[in-house]
């Protein structure tokens, strides 16, 4: 499967979030799934440059059905242990281990391989997933009215309106 994108990891976090919410937007995703997907890569890159090695890659696949980007660490330094802790919440009650937490709450799936080379962590979007149907849109004039309940909080109140000045 050739790469749709790739590109080196840096401190520019803007230019690579411009470019991962390029490739997938061009993979079907868009709205609230599509910035959830770049904060999701942008956290991965983050980790990259403050835990990791500070160097490594990030390369967006197309694939049907959904998007992927890989945040490769040419360190290799996350392990399956701080992704099961991360899940479960356990690191970043610690004090670390939010952005991972993040990543695997807003992707469909994440995946972590490591070898000598390094570690390649893998974030999925479903496209179906990502779009469930949105109720019809109303325009304003054709909204239904919201019915005025009281509630019962006290005794009654009088307000009065502000007195005009003699």
């Amino acid at each position: 499967m050739e790469p749709e994108l790739r590109c080196p990891i840096s401190t520019d976090l803007d230019g690579i979030r411009r470019l991962v919410r390029e490739h997938a937007g061009r993979g079907g995703l868009s709205g609230e799934p599509l910035d959830n997907f770049v904060l999701a890569v942008n956290e991965a890159v983050t980790n990259v440059l403050d835990h990791g090695g500070g160097t490594g890659t990030v390369v967006g696949l197309d694939e049907p059905g959904g998007v992927t980007v890989e945040v490769a660490d040419d360190a290799g330094l996350l392990s399956a242990a701080h992704l099961a802790a991360a899940e479960h919440g356990r690191a970043h009650t610690a004090g670390f281990g939010f952005g991972l937490w993040l990543i695997q709450h807003l992707c469909d799936q994440v995946e972590l391989d490591q070898s000598p080379q390094g570690s390649r962590l893998r974030l999925h979007m479903d496209v179906r997933a990502a779009h469930p149907p949105q109720p019809a849109l109303l325009v304003p004039d054709e909204q239904p009215p919201v019915p005025f309940v009281p509630r019962a909080t006290g005794p009654a109140r009088t307000v009065l309106p502000p007195a005009e000045p003699a």
